[in-house]
């Protein structure tokens, strides 16, 4: 039943493939790409900054921060492998109690349906640059169909925390 249902959620053996081979590329450099990409969120958004707490009073330059790299390789590494998990599993594969954790931490800091879009966008671009030779509209609506699949289950847990 899982493949009917990813099936018609779009995420197909060749989206997995694009996914997968990518991100095998981009593995080894997952810092600063992680970087890269929150850096492009908020060059889109700059009010993003306002949503996290390390940020908020940091008086140096945010590529220096001490808390962002390690945090944006973490959000990257979870989003990137969960879209590798995604057709093997069926489903997004992280932890229900990070899922849990994730959803609550969203919906307290107050993060809306425009900041996914911002972060999907910055997502994308921040791929593109990474593996240009492997860039395709293809590739494009594979990480676009595996990032909204994690962002749907993230808004399912977005309540607070009880």
């Amino acid at each position: 039943m899982n493949s009917n249902t990813l099936e018609s959620r779009g995420f197909t053996q060749e989206q997995e493939t694009l996914v997968v081979n990518s991100w095998n590329v981009m593995k080894k450099n997952s810092g600063e790409l992680g970087l890269k990409f929150f850096l492009k969120i908020f060059e889109i958004a700059p009010s993003a900054q306002n949503l996290f707490s390390f940020l908020r009073d940091s008086k140096v330059p945010l590529e220096q921060n001490p808390k962002l790299k390690p945090h944006a390789m973490s959000v990257f590494l979870m989003t990137c492998e969960s879209a590798v998990q995604l057709r093997k599993a069926g489903k997004v594969t992280v932890r229900e109690s990070n899922l849990k954790k994730l959803g609550a931490t969203h919906f307290r800091t107050g993060v809306a349906n425009e900041h996914f879009e911002v972060t999907k966008f910055a997502l994308l671009e921040t791929i593109k640059e990474a593996v240009p030779e492997m860039w395709s509209p293809a590739m494009k609506s594979a990480w676009g169909e595996a990032y909204d699949q994690l962002v749907d289950a993230i808004k399912s847990e977005m309540k607070p925390s009880s």
